[in-house]
């Protein structure tokens, strides 16, 4: 699956390298030698979009090598712009064929063309099993970071079934998710002895939805705030500012990435998950509380909101109880 980063060490014109010939053709394909299927990441992210319109995304991409298109905004828009480039000999039927004969033959080596369909059973047997959903716990368990930690704040005691308020972003659930993050983490919470109240601002929140929150802050022990893309929404800093501001203990969980670190400098304790579904909010809730020890490490340096060129936490960084 490509990635809509750009890389210009790679490819000087600067195109995503979903859409570079000379990432995905000169290097994957030719310098090292895969003719495997290669697969777009998403066509309806922005990464892939802003340079080029929805009509030449899914050209230049066949074009650079990729074999399927994977959620193009609109089919339509998709399917005709690919057979106008065929029609105007910008692609080649020979083109689509390689691609073509990869999905083939990928399929093939499945047993697709022999058994294609499964039973529920069998889904049943292989998805979603007892092992497999202990091992996700597992893995997340030990990629779950704890960036900041000042007076010891984490973890949180669970005598006397403390009060907690869960609040923050809840953007649009991804695959493996039951429910708004918030929810899922107060539940989470509640499970590990805590009694937690789940409030969604949203990833804009308004001054209407801050000012419930920090009245909801009033009734509770301590308040955990789950953080998005804080540098694309200053509302999101208001939030954080403002339950600060009203004594209670707050710990910040970045449930997307772990950037939003550097843009919230008076939380006293903040945990990275790296994503919102819910295996991962479940092992956040797990650390929050000290069922388990933190161990996850920083995979990026996370630079000063103030000072891009400094590095205010290396790769690696993590700590633990």
């Amino acid at each position: 699956m490509t990635a809509h980063i750009v890389v210009p060490a790679l490819d000087p014109a600067e195109d995503p390298a979903t859409l570079s010939r000379p990432i995905l053709t000169g290097i994957l394909r030719e310098e090292l030698g895969y003719d495997g299927v290669v697969v777009t990441d998403s066509l309806g992210m922005e990464g892939v979009r802003t340079k080029y319109g929805d009509d030449r995304v899914p050209v230049l991409a066949l074009k650079a090598g990729v074999d399927q298109l994977l959620n193009p905004p609109s089919l339509d828009i998709a399917w005709n712009a690919v057979l106008n480039a065929v029609r105007d000999g910008e692609l080649t039927e020979e083109r689509l064929d390689a691609s073509i004969l990869r999905v083939l033959r990928l399929k093939s080596r499945l047993g697709l063309f022999k058994d294609p369909y499964v039973s529920r059973s069998g889904v049943d047997r292989a998805v979603g099993t007892r092992s497999h959903l202990a091992t996700a716990d597992r893995i997340t368990e030990r990629t779950t970071t704890l960036l900041v930690n000042e007076g010891g704040l984490l973890p949180l005691s669970r005598r006397s079934r403390p009060r907690l308020l869960v609040v923050g972003a809840d953007p649009a659930s991804p695959s493996g998710t039951t429910g708004p993050p918030t929810g899922v983490l107060a539940d989470a919470l509640t499970g590990l002895g805590f009694t937690a109240t789940a409030l969604s601002t949203g990833t804009a929140p308004s001054a209407a939805a801050v000012a419930q929150a920090v009245t909801a802050a009033g009734d509770a022990d301590a308040v955990v705030v789950g953080t998005y893309n804080v540098t694309a929404s200053s509302s999101q800093k208001t939030l954080v500012e403002r339950l600060l501001a009203t004594g209670k203990p707050v710990v910040a969980v970045a449930i997307r990435n772990p950037y939003d670190v550097a843009q919230l400098p008076g939380v006293a304790a903040y945990v990275a998950t790296y994503s919102w579904t819910d295996v991962e909010l479940r092992a956040a809730a797990r650390v929050i509380a000290g069922k388990v020890n933190p161990r996850g490490t920083l995979p990026v340096p996370v630079q000063r909101a103030d000072d891009p060129a400094r590095v205010l936490y290396p790769v690696g960084h993590g700590l633990t109880y």
